[in-house]
Formats: C-alpha cells, sequence, structure tokens
C-alpha cells in the first residue's frame, strides 16, 4: 500500500513540474496520471540510453519529469497536426 502511496505522490510532482516547464494547466487528476505515464514512459527511454535510473525518490522524481515532459511535447505534436 505504501508504495501505491509513493508512486502516486512522485507522479503528482512529476506531472505539476513538467506542466510548469512546459506551461501547461493540469489539475490534479491530470497531473497524477501525466506523472505515472510519464514515469513509465521515462523509464523505458532511460532503459533505450543504458542509464539505469535509481531507485531514490530523487531518481524516480527525475526520471518521471524527464517523462512527462516527453510526454507533454508528443500531445502537444498531435494536438497540432489536427
Amino acid at each position: 500500500m505504501g508504495g501505491i502511496l509513493v508512486s502516486v505522490l512522485i507522479g503528482a510532482i512529476a506531472g505539476f513540474v513538467a506542466g510548469k516547464i512546459m506551461d501547461k494547466s493540469m489539475g490534479l487528476l491530470i497531473c497524477i496520471l501525466v506523472g505515472i505515464v510519464g514515469g513509465f514512459l521515462g523509464s523505458w527511454l532511460f532503459g533505450l540510453l543504458g542509464a539505469a535510473p535509481k531507485t531514490t525518490f530523487w531518481g524516480q522524481l527525475l526520471v518521471g519529469v524527464v517523462g512527462s515532459v516527453v510526454l507533454l511535447w508528443l500531445v502537444s505534436r498531435i494536438k497540432n497536426k489536427k
């Protein structure tokens, strides 16, 4: 149970930080979802680069923020094509 709560907390923070970096206004639920999906995306991207992210809070947060920024960038590119 504690692991899930920590993941949601990290996801919320990562989504919030990524939203500020990308100048996007999002609600709490969207921040959490962006952060969690961004965490998976970031882990995948770091794995492709051969960089194993640290399992510390700060390492997970960094991976989540990087993945969330990439996710928000991809979504904005898809929306701009329409």
